[in-house]
């Protein structure tokens, strides 16, 4: 990593308030999305950080001001999506000879994550139409995978300010009190799967940037309580470990500009036997509703080793077809139960 100070001079106070926002508020989101601190000094703004991000920051904040400068308005609302845009960039602009107007930014963004399956193309379909999104099927099918990218893309684009990566600590076999350490660590191991979808879809410096400034929380399902959500895309992974009111909590944190997706795989219940899940009970209840998308995802949809789908298809078989139903009904890819 190669560190940078670089100083942009401005003409008035104006221009220095206009970039670094109302109460700094531009300074606090460039430090969050690229650990770029921004100091105003010496008549100018002076940016310290790593030499590449630096250099994205640096672009976005002296094209501001040419634009600024041209006699335009410019919001700093306006900015702060600029600087949204560079999500993960570390690269320059292209062609250094071009004006202002036609300068562009090229961001470095990870591989595109593409559907495999018939299936997975809904479920990405359903996820850019729905406000919510229930994702039910067994596990190797990309439900959390493909959830956590589009929530990645969504940040991206400027769509919501964070991720909030959710998972009901629910203790399948083992005790949570033989496991070592204090609390958060006893929970750390329900919560990895979320983690190992961070680690391959985003790189470690903006990984750990993104976690340690809670743009991206990974959080047990009782940390939602009392919360309202806004400009967030908020996941709950493993939902057939809920519970009805766990459920119903949850759905209700739903808060201006978020989004939700609900993923879970009836056959992988971790509830004691007499407890109704609270996944199988949502999809009841709200297969229909406006606003909310159901997608059933198959054993054909499974993307891990070849051998897991025939492991799906012979336990779904041995349970008379009725493994992978909520509710106890098999479902069709929509989510509707099959006749």
């Amino acid at each position: 990593m190669t560190d940078a100070d670089v100083h942009i001079p401005v003409q008035s106070v104006e221009e220095a308030r206009t970039l670094l926002g109302p109460l700094d508020s531009n300074a606090r989101l460039i430090r969050e999305l690229h650990g770029v601190s921004v100091l105003a000094r010496d008549g100018g703004l002076r940016l310290l950080g790593d030499a590449g991000h630096v250099g994205v920051v640096q672009q976005v904040l002296e094209a501001s001001l040419q634009t600024i400068r041209t006699g335009r308005r410019l919001s700093t609302q306006e900015i702060a999506e600029r600087l949204r845009h560079t999500m993960g960039a570390e690269v320059p602009f292209l062609g250094d000879g071009a004006t202002p107007p036609e300068r562009q930014l090229r961001v470095a963004t990870p591989t595109a994550v593409r559907a495999r399956t018939a299936g997975q193309q809904r479920y990405l379909e359903c996820m850019e139409t729905h406000d919510v999104v229930f994702a039910v099927g067994p596990a190797g099918t990309g439900k959390t995978y493909l959830a956590v990218a589009k929530a990645i893309d969504a940040m991206k684009r400027g769509l919501v300010r964070r991720i909030v990566l959710v998972r009901p600590a629910v203790e399948a076999g083992e005790k949570l009190g033989f496991l070592p350490g204090d609390f958060q660590q006893k929970i750390d191991p329900y919560l990895r799967p979320m983690y190992d979808a961070l680690q391959d879809l985003l790189d470690a410096r903006t990984r750990a940037r993104w976690l340690d400034s809670d743009v991206v929380e990974v959080c047990p399902l009782a940390y939602m309580r009392g919360r309202t959500l806004n400009r967030a895309f908020v996941i709950l992974d493993e939902a057939q470990n809920t519970t009805v009111p766990q459920m119903l909590m949850f759905l209700t944190r739903l808060g201006e500009g978020s989004h939700m997706v609900v993923t879970g795989d009836p056959s992988q219940v971790d509830l004691p036997g007499n407890v109704t899940s609270g996944l199988a009970d949502a999809v009841r209840k709200l297969d229909g509703v406006d606003g909310i998308g159901m997608v059933r995802l198959l054993a054909e949809d499974v993307v891990r080793h070849p051998v897991v789908s025939r492991i799906v298809v012979a336990y779904d078989h041995a349970a008379g077809g009725h493994a992978h139903a909520p509710g106890g009904k098999p479902q069709a890819a929509d989510g509707k139960p099959r006749a």
